[in-house]
């Protein structure tokens, strides 16, 4: 299996068709228009799941922690996402609220890294985020434990039975720790994949002042 993984490994290659390019001299002053412009093309280039974003935190003795989950907006406020208040993430936020944001779109070469600082949100935007989601989505928070030991696999299958029942009888049921976060970028970059290895990155900072500042970075 060494052998085979090493093969495959080495035979993989990224990035030789045609890409899309990046004119930087004509990119917007601030990230958010940025972002949502090539997060649409992206879905619209075929990627799959384009939604889905890295998380990265640090837990309480500064090692980092990394893990997959789903964006919910991009608005003036910041990137959204929600999880367990109770989950590893959401402690590791509630000590160490600065962390970091990556999306890769392989299809069309590009990658958009955010950090920043993370605010929870309350409960009414808590009970709206539900709203607006899936019954599944509402199950699997009713099901909660998010990182806890798990006895067994069928002690997941009862529980989360028993939360789907509910998540269809009960539409607008409450998950007390489901919180919605908004992480306030401090520090954007994106990244356009070049067949010729010459990357282009784009990096803004964000000034005391609020205003962005615009960066060319090496590849």
């Amino acid at each position: 299996m060494t052998s085979d993984f090493h093969a495959t490994l080495h035979s993989l290659r990224v990035w030789d068709g045609t890409l899309p390019g990046f004119d930087t001299d004509v990119a917007p002053a601030e990230p958010l228009p940025l972002f949502r412009e090539w997060f649409v093309h992206a879905a619209r280039a075929g990627q799959q799941e384009p939604h889905t974003m890295s998380l990265a935190t640090v837990d309480s003795d500064g090692r980092p922690d990394v893990r997959t989950l789903m964006l919910h907006d991009a608005d003036a406020r910041g990137w959204h996402f929600a999880t367990h208040a109770t989950s590893a993430k959401g402690r590791q936020l509630a000590g160490h609220p600065d962390a970091a944001l990556g999306f890769y779109w392989p299809t069309v070469a590009r990658q958009v890294r955010i950090r920043g600082r993370v605010g929870a949100c309350g409960p009414r935007e808590s009970r709206a985020d539900l709203a607006v989601r899936s019954r599944g989505a509402l199950a699997a928070a009713l099901t909660g434990r998010q990182s806890e030991v798990l006895g067994s696999v069928r002690e997941l299958a009862e529980a989360s039975a028993a939360a789907w029942e509910r998540a269809g009888a009960e539409p607008d049921a409450p998950a007390p720790t489901w919180t919605p976060y908004v992480l306030d970028a401090a520090e954007v970059e994106f990244f356009q994949g070049d067949p010729m290895r010459r990357h282009v990155r784009l990096r803004y900072l964000r000034g005391g002042d609020g205003s962005w500042t615009r960066d060319l970075l090496w590849p």
